[in-house]
């Protein structure tokens, strides 16, 4: 056991941990393999000499008198006077003591455990290191081999030292993948199984990914001067994302889509065509609410709590709906508030019959506001 610092070091090193995780590691394998070797009734104490280099084992036992029948035996956590003072002959009864343990005389079956007990521990302390780096990664973009997509369509993705699996309910519908591919995914999250160990989840249906991939694609986005402030999506389908821009000169919404739609279009391309609409964002909730459900023309937005009452002209209610109910199903996911159409008619406006409602302008909110 000479020279365990150096020792420490090097496992350190090698494996990339941290050192004084490493020196906690050894110290924890030797007490255990004391108590698998010496008797586990027994106190051990174990550190390393700073200035030999050595690591050192204690045990520790109780000093009795010599009839005491808590000596009795081998088994014990008592020694009797006569004995202790053989060791220490100013020992009194009652005195903890703490003699060292020979390491060089260990023998094959000690040193055995003690190997695998470093191991297991070694190899936990790198399991963590691998953990909280994923967990660090969650919400970020990566990029993998596939690897084997099982009966229930599961697909495992190599990704650096860990292999990350992509749930089929957080693929894109329609999506099939054969082992070889190369795809990009957004981690979900990382978490332990009692059976399977770490599990990182991938995902391609979550509003994070399409955030990452316009970063990836939109230098304004990344550098910061173009900012995403929501994401809606159902996914392979339509989506909607709201942008503000830190600069005057920047139209967030034209950077975001590039020339002829160019940088929208490789996006979209990654998400199966997925249709993505992308839209200035208003501090106002009338004009961003307004704004959300393009391609309609509302004529005005009543706000009652986390509702809002839409006045919109007849023939624009199918285009404020959209295929499926898709469109104002995208409109509040990304605005948060629940939306009520209510159809303009004439001079009034008709709100399940003929009930006349108050509304707030919104071509009076953009001349005083501005878009």
């Amino acid at each position: 056991m000479e020279k365990i610092v150096d020792i420490m070091e090097s496992i350190a090193h090698e494996k990339g941990l941290d050192k004084e995780n490493v020196k906690e590691v050894i110290i924890k394998s030797l007490y255990n393999t004391a108590k698998r070797v010496y008797g586990s009734e027994y106190e051990y104490d174990v550190s390393i000499n700073t200035k030999t280099k050595d690591l050192e084992l204690f045990q520790k036992v109780i000093v009795v008198k010599d009839d005491d029948e808590r000596a009795d035996g081998e088994n014990e956590n008592h020694m009797i006077l006569s004995k202790a003072k053989e060791i220490d002959p100013g020992i009194e009864v009652g005195d903890e003591l703490t003699y060292k343990l020979p390491l060089d005389n260990l023998g094959r079956t000690a040193s055995a455990v003690l190997q695998k007990e470093l191991e297991f521990h070694i190899q936990r302390l790198l399991e963590d290191k691998i953990f909280e780096k994923y967990q660090k990664m969650v919400g970020s973009i990566v990029s993998g081999s596939v690897v084997r997509v099982d009966f229930d369509e599961n697909t495992y993705i190599e990704i650096d030292e860990v292999r990350a699996i992509l749930p089929r309910k957080n693929r894109i519908k329609g999506e099939v993948f054969k082992v070889g591919n190369v795809i990009k995914s957004v981690i979900r999250k990382v978490f332990i199984d009692a059976h399977k160990g770490m599990i990182v989840e991938l995902s391609r249906t979550t509003p994070k990914f399409l955030e990452k991939l316009l970063e990836l694609e939109v230098p304004e986005i990344k550098d910061k001067n173009v900012i995403i402030h929501n994401v809606a999506r159902i996914p392979g389908e339509r989506a909607k994302v709201s942008l503000s821009s830190l600069h005057p000169n920047i139209d967030p919404v034209g950077a975001t889509v590039g020339t002829r739609g160019v940088r929208i279009t490789a996006v979209s391309r990654e998400l199966k065509n997925e249709n993505i609409d992308c839209i200035e964002y208003s501090s106002i909730p009338e004009i961003y609410i307004t704004k959300a459900l393009s391609p309609a023309i509302i004529s005005n937005v009543k706000i009652e709590g986390k509702k809002a009452i839409v006045t919109l002209p007849s023939d624009q209610k199918s285009k404020a709906i959209g295929k499926s109910g898709i469109n104002i199903r995208l409109a509040s996911m990304l605005t948060g508030y629940e939306i009520e159409l209510v159809e303009r008619v004439g001079d009034t406006t008709a709100k399940t019959g003929s009930e006349k409602e108050k509304v707030m302008d919104i071509n009076a909110l953009k001349s005083l506001f501005g878009d």
